[in-house]
This record gives C-alpha cells, sequence and structure tokens, in this order.
C-alpha cells in the first residue's frame, strides 16, 4: 500500500514487485527484478510445455487406443434367403460389407457396400442388429451389422476381382464353408439366438 497525502493506492502482482524492487534500490533493485522475470518466464515455458505435452498425450492415445469399423448386411430378400458373397482375397462366404472410411456414416458406409458387392441399393431405412467386437481382425476392430429386407437389385453383380461368386440362399442351405460368424448373426436375426458382443 502506497499512501500520499489526500490518497491511499493498493498495488498488485507485478507492479508491486516492481515497485518494490525500486524502493530497494542498488542490489535490490536488481534481485527483485531478477526474481519478477523468472518467475514471468516459469510461467510462460510451464504454459508451453503443458500445451506441448496435451498434444503429445492427445496423438499418442489417437494410435495406442484408435478403434477401427466395418459393416455388414444381412439382406434378406421376399422368400427369406439370405445373400452372401465370396471374396477373391479371404476364405468362406460372407454378408456383404466393409470398412467405414473416414467422412463415412455407418448408413453410408453400408450402401456403398451393397452396391459395389451387390448392386443392391436400399428402399427404406436398415435396422441396426448390434455391433460386434471382432479380435480376428485386430484387438481395435469392430462390426455393425444390418438387416436389409428393402431393397432393390436389378441386376445381379458380375463377378469381378474382389467377388469371385455371390447369391442368395435358403438360411437351411447354406453354403458349406459359410463362416462361423455369419452363421451366429443368422441364427441370431432368424432364429432369436441370444445376441454376442463377439463375432
Amino acid at each position: 500500500m502506497r499512501q500520499g497525502r489526500n490518497r491511499c493506492v493498493i498495488l498488485r502482482g507485478p507492479e508491486r514487485a516492481r515497485r518494490a524492487a525500486e524502493a530497494g534500490g542498488g542490489a535490490g533493485r536488481g534481485k527483485g527484478t531478477a526474481a519478477l522475470e523468472g518467475a514471468m518466464r516459469s510461467n510462460f515455458l510451464s504454459r508451453a510445455v503443458g500445451s506441448r505435452l496435451r498434444r503429445a498425450l492427445h496423438l499418442y492415445w489417437r494410435f495406442a487406443r484408435g478403434l477401427t469399423i466395418g459393416v455388414r448386411g444381412v439382406v434378406l430378400d421376399g422368400s427369406g434367403r439370405v445373400f452372401l458373397v465370396k471374396h477373391s482375397y479371404v476364405e468362406g462366404w460372407h454378408f456383404p460389407g466393409g470398412g467405414v472410411e473416414p467422412g463415412e456414416t455407418l448408413r453410408d458406409a453400408l450402401e456403398r457396400e451393397l452396391f459395389e458387392e451387390g448392386n443392391i441399393r436400399l428402399v427404406e431405412a436398415p435396422a441396426l442388429h448390434g455391433i460386434f467386437y471382432n479380435p480376428a481382425g485386430s484387438r481395435r476392430d469392430h462390426i455393425a451389422v444390418f438387416v436389409v429386407k428393402s431393397f432393390r437389385q436389378e441386376t445381379p453383380p458380375v463377378p469381378g476381382r474382389e467377388i469371385v461368386e455371390h447369391g442368395f440362399f435358403a438360411p437351411r442351405a447354406l453354403p458349406q464353408d459359410t463362416t462361423l460368424g455369419t452363421r451366429r448373426r443368422l441364427a441370431e436375426v432368424l432364429d432369436g439366438v441370444a445376441v454376442s458382443e463377439r463375432w
């Protein structure tokens, strides 16, 4: 506090430290100013280091704990048959589907994959059956499964480099090498078997 003849002024923070250093004179002034500058530098460095540390931790967790997700469609026609595909790069028969690309919603990815693999277009919104942990893919992989009952397929897809075979099959007459995960999801959808959390 500084008192004058007709007023009283309260000094705070850096101003108080600066005035105290000036009042000390000589060596005292140097020590006071150095202390103030040291405190200011320390505060600045703390903010800078904290900001960099937060960015580094964000980057670490992005790669260490990131998730991948794909979509599959249980496409059922009016006769109750299910559409399956066989890929050139993996064994067995599967539901059509694939990975969700950056910027896509789950439905966007489902629509794209159904068209690419089965020439199938959605007519009404599909129903989400469940989201499943897929450790066979990786420890970070999940699959969202949708049930599709309202769709159109004007012409069957032409087999290519990715899809080598395809077709609609009666649930009781699936190809012998239909994958276990595919069979499990069909049992859940059609037979009311309890839904698992794992693919």
